[in-house]
């Protein structure tokens, strides 16, 4: 009879643990379509949420980090290189927001009226996010950074944009477009090169350094030692120091690699609760 006792109270310990379990709060990794005006609709965009989010009774607001792929990759690119976002999410209680970059060197295209990714990542993709999830819906609350491709759209962005982001990273990124007139469809986008030369002057990051004021806008950005985009980087770091412009440069052994990313990206989100935290 005290055996059965014994059992029966092991069972009632084991099922009320598990039910606990069940319904602790868990991350979510969604791919939502977005309406769109400036690009071909809908935009598909993959939010991962922290298991904060989902708690009981929770209203807090969350910074949001938007993670921008590079050339040949799309909305999964950051769920493909980093499986364990939503991890990363709950560790640092942020969402992560990673749209379609589409080969759109994330600008306004001068010469292509359906591919506006500059004008939908402001003033189509921010304002859904915001109104569709908890978030800290402030330039100090928000970050953008992404690889290659999207190490350009980060910095091009956040830097044009420091109302909107307080926060802008690039990794491995394209920060100089000039040395690569017939690479990456960009011609695609701004024109063939030798007719349109003051439009590419126009459209790469490191010719907006002199317009920044300091303080204007937190930075972070690196770059492998052995990227074929070291270099530019480089010329990136330098043009800052000149201007007087406060950043965060990190240059370390490496490649243009997957490899590289999913290092370097942790350095970056510590980077950016640091200053989401007001440090």
């Amino acid at each position: 009879m005290r055996l059965r006792v014994l059992l029966m109270s092991v069972v009632c310990h084991i099922l009320a643990f598990s039910a606990a379990a069940g319904s602790k709060a868990m991350a979510q990794v969604d791919t939502v379509s977005v309406p769109a005006t400036c690009v071909v609709s809908p935009m598909r965009v993959t939010v991962v949420l922290p298991e904060q989010y989902f708690e009981k009774n929770d209203t807090a607001r969350y910074p949001v980090v938007y993670l921008l792929n590079g050339y040949g990759g799309d909305y999964s690119s950051w769920v493909t290189i980093r499986p364990d976002l939503d991890r990363l999410a709950s560790q640092y209680g942020m969402i992560f927001v990673c749209p379609d970059g589409r080969d759109s060197w994330y600008w306004d295209s001068p010469v292509d009226p359906e591919m506006q990714m500059e004008s939908f990542i402001i003033k189509e993709l921010v304002p859904y996010i915001d109104s569709s999830y908890r978030t800290r819906a402030e330039a100090a609350g928000r970050a953008v950074t992404g690889l290659s491709m999207g190490g350009h759209g980060g910095l091009w962005l956040g830097m044009r944009h420091s109302d909107v982001f307080g926060s802008a990273g690039s990794t491995s990124g394209g920060v100089n477009i000039i040395p690569f007139p017939s690479k990456w469809k960009m011609a695609k986008r701004l024109g063939e090169y030798e007719s349109n030369k003051e439009r590419w002057e126009q459209h790469t990051v490191i010719n907006l350094v002199p317009a920044l004021k300091p303080g204007q806008i937190n930075i972070i950005f690196d770059c492998g030692c052995d990227d074929f985009f070291a270099g530019k980087n480089e010329e990136l770091h330098q043009a800052l120091l000149k201007h007087g412009i406060p950043h965060d440069y990190i240059s370390r052994p490496g490649n243009h690699t997957q490899k590289y990313w999913n290092n370097s990206i942790l350095y970056q989100l510590m980077y950016f609760n640091e200053r989401f935290s007001g440090r």
